[in-house]
């Protein structure tokens, strides 16, 4: 397993970590995802740990908290041995505390986190959105108070614009509070938008990506097929209503390439499609998920080879798709570029 510095940071990191979204499973958008119970979960754990994987995502709304329930669960004995990853920020209630950063909400947040991952701290706390109704300086001030205890080793932020997570930064340096290191984001070969503002951001400031939903969205699992109906027993239907849509014929032609990879190379399409990620810029971990350990071993394949240049090229050019303004005058016109050239 190769290990990378998330961000600009001391913290080492594998480039592949687990997402225990899968954990427990209540609810539309969970309970989709999976159901898995302790038992299994330690099974998991342990197929991660022999592969070298030690760095484990969670969060307080994936399954109202029973993902990070059975994440400790699955993790005693072995808290020495793994980096334990949350979030938290948005709604776990109805009351007007249940939602947001602020500093009673955090406080009671990563109390009630520690409690359930039967845990002392937490490696990496991330703010999983950015909260408008609440002073970016009460929200740093807080999470410094709580690294300042040992509650928190480092801090990141999760599905944040470029202007919120700059704003971060800059009240951090500002006031000489910790910066977030990491940025938990959606990107995939179906949803490239982080590479439009995000990713020049996260190499300007230091700030490393984990990439959740690598497949986008089920997408990408090697199921779906051109003038194939979705395979029986897929729950593509539930779990990518959640996310951003994709038009029909630009994922065919992403899948039509990495089905020609697939044969060059002996790989599955989840393997090229995770390992296309790990050559980006900022890219620092590929959260994978999986419901079993079939899925599991197959997605840990994604490492220890890399795609040729040539492979490399044809994915960016099925995947690409033009920036929205202000961005796409620096792809499409030489004046720009010459000032302002694309990171990819």
């Amino acid at each position: 397993m190769e290990y990378r510095q998330l961000g600009k940071s001391g913290l080492r990191v594998p480039v592949l970590s687990f997402g225990a979204g899968t954990f427990a499973g209540k609810g539309p958008l969970f309970g989709n995802w999976g159901t898995t119970n302790v038992d299994e979960a330690r099974q998991l754990v342990e197929i991660c740990l022999e592969a070298g994987v030690n760095l484990f995502d969670s969060a307080d709304v994936y399954s109202d908290g029973d993902s990070e329930t059975v994440l400790g669960k699955a993790l005693v004995g072995l808290r020495d041995q793994v980096l334990i990853s949350t979030k938290a920020a948005l709604p776990m209630g109805d009351g007007p505390m249940d939602a947001g950063t602020s500093r009673s909400r955090l406080i009671k947040s990563v109390d009630e986190a520690l409690k359930r991952l039967q845990t002392d701290y937490i490696d990496l706390f991330q703010l999983h959105g950015f909260d408008k109704f609440t002073p970016v300086e009460e929200v740093l001030y807080t999470l410094d108070n709580l690294v300042r205890q040992g509650k928190i080793r480092y801090i990141g932020a999760s599905n944040f614009s470029g202007w919120e997570l700059m704003k971060s930064l800059g009240v951090s340096d500002s006031h000489g509070y910790p910066r977030q290191v990491a940025h938990q984001v959606y990107y995939s070969l179906t949803g490239r938008d982080y590479e439009w503002e995000l990713m020049p951001l996260g190499m300007d400031q230091g700030v490393g990506a984990m990439v959740w939903s690598p497949l986008g969205w089920g997408r990408l699992t090697g199921k779906i097929r051109r003038n194939a109906p979705i395979p029986e027993g897929s729950r593509l239907h539930e779990t990518a209503s959640f996310g951003p849509p994709v038009d029909d014929e630009h994922l065919y032609g992403i899948v039509d390439v990495l089905d020609d990879i697939a044969g060059e190379t002996g790989k599955t399409v989840p393997q090229i499609a995770i390992n296309w990620l790990l050559q980006r810029p900022t890219v620092s971990s590929v959260i994978i998920g999986a419901r079993n350990q079939q899925q599991l071993r197959d997605n840990l394949g994604a490492v220890g080879w890399s795609l040729q240049p040539d492979q490399v090229k044809r994915l960016d050019e099925a995947s690409y798709q033009m920036p929205a303004y202000p961005y796409y005058p620096y792809r499409t016109q030489e004046g720009f570029a010459r000032i302002n050239p694309p990171v990819v």
